[in-house]
């Protein structure tokens, strides 16, 4: 556990800047893991364990402010760049939007004739989502506004765009935003990354008798990098915390005491958070034979535990799923397990939609912090780790020597 821990706090380091895709953070994370795979001794798949691919992918490297009033905003905590927001620099007097367009055809005529170029626009999250009823000529002029800031009223989440608009577009908590009008000073440096080279690492440990047979286990090292100069997205409990197990699994299988009847691949896929872009690109392009994969496990969110953990495909593999069960309830790892069905939520599902019998496997609890900038690794209590884990050892067990 404490190598883990030790793991977890230096993925989601600033060293690592969110392994996203400034500053390189998602390759010094993948240099990272190559050394560790090397260490503990396994066989690389691919040429130095690296199985490399691109993406587009839209950043934020460097300007990033927001000011209304006199109150300036916080990056990250106050305020975040939606993901496929362009670049750009402006001040004036927002404009609210009219939320009578969508109930009074007289207001609708209004807005659509009111020219928006070069001003700024701001509208609540649900009026955005509200703006999917109207007819697109609604969406297309608000698109026409140089800015558009959406007040979003629980929590900011961010997320990757592999394009990028001419429109300067920002989220902001809504409990920060004045109830009085007030001019806004905006910045934000947005680049788009066009065939951005990153990569997978993967690794083996073969089998001592049926080593042309696998069991995988899978994991994403990725996360969203930075957002401006002063903020990034840690990402401890995703994943910096599924990295770790699988590194665990790794110094476990490695050692000859442990040494499995079939071979175990590690495959930590880059850039899940983008659109599961490595996990796809690696069912496109095996290193293995994708039908004598005999299971894969998939780790994401794994840094809690309190409450138990959900298996995604547990409905659909409902022999394996009660297998899984019995383990548990054998040796109380996990205080609960709960069956899911088919859920394109993580790297397991290019696999599953392969045909490969895959479970994804992620812990229940507190914290609950996702796709922000308060998802830190001393905020993990890591309650289910070390039971996650001799769960996942005794179900690969019984995959090698079945009733």
């Amino acid at each position: 556990m404490a190598r883990a821990r030790k793991t977890v706090t230096f993925l989601a380091s600033p060293r690592l800047h969110g392994r996203g895709y400034v500053q390189q953070g998602e390759r010094r994370a993948a240099d990272y893991l190559r050394q560790r795979f090397a260490a503990l001794g396994l066989q690389p798949l691919a040429l130095g364990y690296f199985q490399p691919f691109t993406l587009d992918v839209n950043t934020f490297p460097g300007r990033l402010r927001l000011r209304v009033g006199r109150q300036q905003l916080r990056p990250g905590a106050d305020f975040i760049a939606a993901p496929g927001s362009g670049p750009g620099q402006l001040r004036g007097q927002p404009i609210q939007l009219d939320t009578l367009i969508f109930t009074d055809e007289a207001a609708g005529q209004r807005f659509l004739s009111a020219p928006l170029e070069g001003r700024i626009v701001v509208l609540r999250q649900r009026d955005a989502e509200r703006l999917r009823t109207l007819p697109d000529v609604f969406a297309q002029r608000v698109a026409e506004a140089a800015a558009r800031i959406e007040l979003v009223p629980a929590k900011l989440t961010a997320s990757l765009a592999p394009e990028q608009a001419e429109q300067v577009q920002v989220q902001v908590l809504a409990a920060r935003w004045p109830a009085t009008p007030a001019p806004v000073e905006l910045a934000v440096e947005a680049r788009l990354q066009p065939a951005y080279p990153t990569q997978n690492v993967v690794g083996v440990v073969r089998g001592a008798v049926q080593p042309d047979s696998f069991v995988v286990v899978t994991a994403h090292y990725d996360h969203l990098g930075r957002m401006g100069r002063r903020a990034y997205f840690p990402g401890a409990n995703d994943n910096a915390s599924g990295t770790a197990l699988l590194l665990e699994l790794a110094a476990h299988y490695a050692q000859p005491a442990n040494r499995p009847r079939y071979s175990v691949a590690f495959l930590a896929f880059g850039a899940e958070e983008a659109g599961l872009v490595g996990s796809r690109y690696f069912v496109a392009h095996p290193l293995l034979p994708l039908d004598r994969i005999r299971f894969l496990i998939n780790l994401d969110l794994e840094g809690t535990g309190q409450a138990g953990a959900t298996v995604v495909n547990g409905k659909v593999h409902e022999r394996e799923y009660q297998l899984l069960e019995r383990l548990n309830a054998a040796g109380g790892h996990l205080p609960a397990l709960a069956p899911r069905g088919r859920a394109a939520n993580s790297d397991h599902y290019p696999f599953s939609e392969a045909g490969v019998p895959a479970f994804f496997l992620y812990l229940r609890g507190t914290p609950t912090y996702y796709h922000d900038v308060f998802d830190r690794a001393e905020t993990l209590p890591l309650s289910g780790f070390a039971g996650l884990f001799k769960l996942v050892v005794a179900y690969c067990q019984r995959l090698e020597h079945p009733l």
